[in-house]
């Protein structure tokens, strides 16, 4: 098993802050989760994660904004939080602090879509940053191909430098595979991960990018890290 722990740095026109604003958001609102009774966090779930079936019949749609900023326990957070802290600020640094909360905001929005797509009739509340992030991820993997990304390497205990095409391709894969499993009529698989949010917003990600190279190319370091 492998996570991020480290990139390439890519100078910018832009100094990026609400990446980091936003890692600061999400740890304050998991404190006051679990600062409050276990009864009132599953309230909190229920009435701010989104649930499926009730988008599906027409209603709870500020749940598509709001699920974005709760997480199901500490080790949810913190995956979170490190692939966010590792990927966005390049992002932010090259378009700017409002263009990179709107399409922030997109992902997400697109991530819940496919998981509400897939799961129409599911009454389970889906929660985390994670399909905001994979969008991160995915237009990261279109803009900075070649950067580097430090990866640490649990089973050797040690961290090595990959291409990001490389790190960013096979984790867009397992995601595809994860997810074409879990809709099989016959299969069993269930790891209680909402693959097809991940998928969504590393879609979005990738179409995103693929925008914003073509309008920022010009001026930005595409393809490269640091100089």
């Amino acid at each position: 098993m492998l996570f991020p722990i480290g990139d390439e740095q890519v100078t910018g026109r832009h100094k990026p802050l609400v990446a980091y604003i936003l890692i600061g958001i999400n740890i304050l609102v998991f404190l006051f989760q679990i600062s409050v009774p276990p009864n009132e966090q599953m309230a909190l779930v229920r009435t701010y994660g989104v649930i499926p079936v009730e988008i599906a019949q027409g209603h709870g749609y500020l749940t598509l904004m709001t699920n974005m900023f709760l997480h199901a326990g500490w080790m949810h957070l913190i995956g979170n939080m490190l692939f966010l802290w590792v990927f966005a600020d390049n992002i932010e640094s090259v378009i700017g602090k409002i263009p990179f909360l709107l399409f922030y905001f997109g992902g997400g929005i697109a991530a819940s879509a496919a998981h509400i797509l897939f799961n129409l009739n599911s009454s389970i509340p889906a929660v985390g940053a994670s399909g905001a992030i994979s969008a991160v991820m995915g237009a990261y993997l279109v803009m900075f191909p070649a950067s580097r990304v430090r990866v640490f390497f649990i089973i050797f205990l040690r961290s090595y430098y990959m291409p990001a095409l490389y790190f960013l391709g096979i984790w867009g894969l397992q995601q595809f595979v994860n997810g074409f499993i879990s809709i099989v009529p016959t299969s069993v698989y269930s790891s209680g991960v909402a693959w097809w949010a991940h998928i969504g917003g590393f879609v979005f990600g990738l179409a995103a990018g693929f925008i914003i190279r073509k309008m920022y190319e010009p001026r930005s370091p595409f393809g490269r890290g640091s100089e």
